[in-house]
């Protein structure tokens, strides 16, 4: 039996959560230009993710992580205009902004204890 990918799965139900949001935006708020941003990294993350399990070698998995950590960051970055832009209440950014910043911890510490394992190869 396959164990569970903690940061695959998170990353892909975070995407998830950024689709709703995006959809919520452009239907209620009419807004299109910070919600395709959130879309965009938002699933850019899990999808970089995607592309690190199935790297070709351990720097390439550390940079498509590398990439990841990135675009979570972007994520972040819009989920705070948006808050303060009142375009989403505080709860759903207190929610969405706390998923993020797990997601930045999870990817953080994968990124250490890879370059870790390179360093003592």
């Amino acid at each position: 039996m396959k164990k569970e990918n903690v940061v695959q799965t998170k990353s892909y139900e975070f995407a998830l959560l950024c689709i709703k949001l995006y959809q919520k935006l452009t239907k209620e708020q009419q807004e299109y230009v910070l919600s395709k941003q959130i879309l965009k990294s938002g699933t850019s993350i899990g999808a970089n993710i995607e592309e690190a399990i199935g790297g070709q070698s351990t720097r390439d998995f550390l940079s498509k992580m590398a990439i990841s950590y990135k675009e979570t960051r972007e994520t972040h970055y819009w989920l705070r205009l948006l808050r303060d832009s009142n375009y989403i209440t505080d709860q759903e950014s207190m929610y969405l902004i706390n998923k993020c910043e797990e997601l930045l911890k999870i990817i953080g510490s994968i990124q250490k204890t890879t370059k870790l394992k390179i360093r003592n190869s």
